[in-house]
Formats: C-alpha cells, structure tokens, sequence
C-alpha cells in the first residue's frame, strides 16, 4: 500500500468520527484510495418510504457519503458543488448496497465524480453524479 492510500484511509477514519449520519447508516468502508471509495450499508425499516421501498433520500445519502470519503481523500477540506442521482431499480428492506466512488476528473479546485450504487445482486439501484471544490483548508 503506497502513502497516499494510507493517507486516504487515515482522512476517512478521522471523518467517521464525527460523520453521526453516516454511521446511523451503518455504513462500512470496504476501500478507500485517493480519489476513490467504496462503501456499503443494509437497509433497514426506518429507511423505508410509504411505498415500501427504499427513501431516495437514503440512497442520495450513501451515494453522497461515498463522495465525500473519495473527495477528501488527500487530507484537504472539500464539499460538494453539485450533485444529481437517478433511482433505476428500487432498494428493498435487507438489501445490501454498495457505493462505489470513482474520479472522473480534476482540475486543481474541482473535481468530478461518478458514483454507482448497487444491491447484493449487482443491480444499479442508483447513480449519482457530484463536483466537488477543494479548500486551501487541510482535514483537522
């Protein structure tokens, strides 16, 4: 392991500490690297809508956490600019998803990402597309 995927993994740790949202989730961190994550949660009945099914706010959620940790992967403060997502197939109560961050590019502000969000059966249940905007602010 090289020492900017160390780096990434100790910045996600430090963020976890304090990300509440993110760990009522549940969410685990399966891997981490500079400009990438991936991460993984099981839904569970709170995070259900009155159809049943996964809240979009949930998956928009695990997406945009999944965003984060692969943003700030370098130790420098960086929020979102933009996010969209699409809901292709439904999330179901014990469904195991997973995020799986990916940079897509970079400038030396912004960066963009694209997130793919599936269930056990490898079925896209989400995509989200976030820009991101780097502070001169390192993670404390």
């Amino acid at each position: 392991m090289d020492e900017k995927d160390l780096l990434a993994k100790k910045v996600v740790n430090r963020m976890l500490e304090t990300d509440y949202f993110s760990r009522w989730m549940n969410v685990q961190v399966l891997d981490v690297k500079e400009g990438y994550s991936r991460i993984q949660m099981v839904l569970r009945k709170e995070m259900l809508n009155g159809f049943g099914i996964a809240h979009g706010g949930i998956s928009f959620a695990l997406a945009d956490s999944a965003f984060a940790f692969a943003c700030n992967s370098d130790g420098m403060i960086t929020v979102a600019l933009d996010a969209s997502i699409s809901f292709p197939k439904p999330g179901r109560e014990g469904d195991t998803l997973t995020a799986e961050a990916k940079r897509i590019s970079q400038t030396r502000r912004t960066g963009l990402y694209l997130i793919h969000v599936t269930n056990q059966h490898n079925e896209l249940v989400a995509l989200f597309k976030g820009t991101c905007y780097k502070t001169d602010k390192h993670l404390p």
